[in-house]
């Protein structure tokens, strides 16, 4: 007797025959160069912002402070959602 969990993913795959399909060496380094691209953007707003961080620290001007911190994590989140777009876009002309 089957799980539900079990029958779930049956009726999933036959949703989505694609899906199941294992990705190709060249397609996983496609995949990769975007991670290492978008990495690299990430580690860049990090290193601007966090200078920018640290001297309003040593200023004392906390609120300057919250607002970087918020920017960064919202930089940061914005450059996920674009390699995450990417990513999908990507993944859509493989299966054409």
């Amino acid at each position: 007797m089957k799980s539900a969990y079990e029958l779930a993913m049956e009726r999933l795959k036959a949703s989505d025959p694609d899906a199941a399909k294992p990705l190709t060496p060249d397609q996983k380094a496609a995949l990769a160069g975007i991670d290492r691209v978008y990495q690299g953007k990430i580690a860049e707003r990090e290193i601007f912002l966090k200078q920018q961080l640290d001297s309003m620290m040593a200023a004392s001007k906390w609120d300057e402070v919250e607002k970087i911190k918020k920017q960064l994590a919202g930089e940061r989140a914005r450059i996920e959602e674009e390699k995450e777009d990417e990513k999908r876009r990507l993944r859509q002309s493989f299966a054409q």
